[in-house]
């Protein structure tokens, strides 16, 4: 099977991303115990339990190669801290913003071989020039800031990266960081195009809650333990319809991300629904049939669009339902 890593890049680099989401639980008391009710302001409460869900993706394939789950109260950073082991030898990171850690970047690197790293900068970073590659683009140096060199003695005084920045028509400049030193290796437009891939693990969790779990309010587990379990087989669920696709796409010659994962999940469950009213004989046969009905589920290459985030009405707010108080023993 073709790498689900591809990339333009000139050498093979699996492209990962770590992004979190929030998921709803059932209000049971174990589970309100454990996983905590946010704030949704104003000093209430929110309608549901959520768990903190942090996930480590290979984007060009969308395969979940890892999931964290916590409580809503625990951050991102901490739970994603436990990807940092697992994360292969040639392949490039990226991740949201909230998640930009320098002492982590620079243990990456340092970790294995051609260990790579890429994010969009923060506004308040601060750099000096040492190098200047273009005319958007430069060598600088960034230092560690004290906190940080106190809490982790191992790390130097600064590192060194490659900044780039472009922009689209009618968006501010985007500026990106990353460990990508070289700019013959790594042109500055293959690494602005790669850096778009970031956003197909908010697709890739889409596809969880709007496709597999079917826009359900929320999960089913009445404890921590099962929640954990329960989104645990989902993932496996998601990873084998994905490879299915990865299976065809590789047949077609086609980006895994061109196949239309909604109508392969479809297809795969009817499939499924139908094999035990089957002789198993006929088994291989359904099977050959179901990877023929995938390669019609090609979709063209996505479109360049930009909409505004604004809507013409806003939805009237509903009165709340709160939990009933357990009564009293006597």
């Amino acid at each position: 099977m073709a790498s689900p890593y591809a990339n333009n890049l000139p050498e093979p680099l699996a492209v990962l991303g770590i992004d979190g989401t929030m998921i709803r639980v059932p209000d049971s008391d174990e589970n309100r115990a454990h996983f905590t009710l946010p704030s949704s302001g104003a000093h209430r409460e929110s309608a549901y339990l959520q768990a903190r869900v942090v996930g480590l993706m290979a984007l060009g394939s969308h395969f979940l190669l890892d999931l964290k789950v916590g409580a809503y109260t625990e951050s991102e950073e901490s739970l994603s801290s436990g990807f940092d082991e697992q994360l292969p030898d040639h392949c490039v990171l990226m991740v949201d913003q909230g998640l930009i850690d320098d002492g982590r970047f620079y243990h990456h690197q340092q970790r294995g071989e051609e260990c790579r790293w890429l994010v969009g900068a923060k506004s308040n970073l601060v750099w000096t020039v040492l190098e200047i590659l273009g005319p958007n683009e430069v060598i600088a140096e960034v230092p560690f800031r004290r906190p940080a060199r106190r809490s982790d003695p191992t790390l130097p005084r600064s590192m060194r990266i490659r900044v780039i920045c472009y922009q689209f028509p009618g968006f501010k400049p985007q500026w990106l960081l990353t460990s990508m030193l070289d700019a013959e290796r790594y042109p500055a437009a293959e690494i602005i195009e790669l850096y778009h891939q970031r956003w197909e693990l908010e697709t890739g969790f889409d596809e969880l809650h709007t496709h597999t779990l079917e826009r359900l309010e929320a999960l089913r587990s009445q404890t921590p333990d099962r929640i954990r379990q329960e989104l645990c087989a989902l993932a496996v669920v998601y990873n084998l319809v994905r490879l299915e696709m990865a299976r065809v796409a590789d047949h077609l010659e086609v980006s895994p991300l061109r196949i239309s994962y909604r109508t392969s999940l479809l297809l795969i469950r009817t499939l499924w629904l139908s094999a035990w009213v089957v002789s198993v004989g006929r088994l291989p046969q359904y099977l050959e049939q179901l990877t023929s009905d995938f390669a019609l589920l090609v979709l063209p290459a996505r479109r360049s669009l930009s909409y505004p985030r604004a809507v013409k009405i806003k939805m009237t707010r509903y009165p709340r339902k709160v939990r009933a108080s357990a009564p009293i023993a006597s």
